[in-house]
């Protein structure tokens, strides 16, 4: 690993991985944490990684051997966040050390909404990378995106999901959302828990008061602490948050080793 950049480029070919690093505008990608050689729902982030790939054009019939090189090639030992991704049509690892993680977040409420693309990961990074460097000089954790209508939609890196009472609720998946992997997770948690889920649409201001949780694969279910901004003038207010302890560390012990045939 380059101890300039804190991270390798790997391009994926007839000799597998190599080093390399072509520019090109990156069209699919998908990311994970990974924990002394655990990772946590790694079927669900190649599928969606596989559909970016295919809505892109890309190489549909190298994946599973990018898939099985990209398993060999994780380390055994220390914390990581690799993103493969769909470069200048080419497949390829971006293997880098794992950033700083946090218990709770706190929210920007932002109207704008920068991405092309939502349904795909990739092609829009640059862009929220952008929106959420505003919201930290805000003293925000993360951007909150709000559509045009000022609905709820997600932040610029992780779902949203929140409860109401005792129901978990998600946004509407209709609206243009990414399909988040740790989401999918909590709702799979939901369902052998026997809890009730909701599909909403609703304004950042009747999220005041409640129990609201961000969710991705860096941090896993973190709950909001914190609202920076207003909803058309009125306040957004922080709820306690007594579930997500037992939730966090749930997805703390759902890691294991990514199968390879080897």
């Amino acid at each position: 690993m380059s101890a300039s950049s804190g991270e390798r480029v790997l391009v994926y070919g007839a000799d597998g991985l190599v080093p390399g690093g072509a520019e090109g505008e990156l069209s699919a990608a998908d990311s994970w944490l990974v924990e002394d050689g655990r990772v946590r729902e790694w079927d669900a982030h190649w599928r969606r990684f596989g559909a970016a790939v295919a809505g892109a054009g890309g190489p549909e019939t190298q994946l599973a051997g990018f898939r099985e090189a990209v398993a060999a090639a994780l380390p055994p030992a220390g914390c990581w966040f690799p993103r493969v991704e769909l470069v200048a049509g080419r497949l390829r690892l971006r293997m880098r050390a794992a950033p700083p993680r946090t218990a709770a977040v706190r929210l920007w409420v932002q109207d704008a909404d920068p991405r092309l693309l939502p349904r795909r990961k990739g092609p829009d990074l640059a862009a929220l990378g952008r929106l959420r460097a505003r919201a930290v000089a805000a003293g925000a954790d993360d951007a909150l995106l709000v559509s045009p209508a000022g609905t709820v939609l997600e932040t610029a890196t992780a779902s949203l999901v929140w409860w109401e009472g005792d129901a978990l609720c998600v946004v509407d998946p209709a609206l243009p959302v990414l399909a988040g992997v740790t989401a999918g997770w909590v709702l799979r948690r939901a369902g052998e828990l026997g809890v009730e889920v909701r599909r909403r649409r609703v304004r950042p201001a009747e999220l005041s008061g409640r129990e609201v949780w961000t969710v991705n694969a860096l941090h896993g279910p973190r709950p909001v602490a914190g609202w920076v901004g207003a909803d058309g003038g009125v306040e957004v207010v922080a709820g306690p948050a007594p579930r997500v302890a037992r939730w966090r560390a749930r997805w703390a012990a759902a890691g294991a080793p990514p199968p390879t045939s080897a």
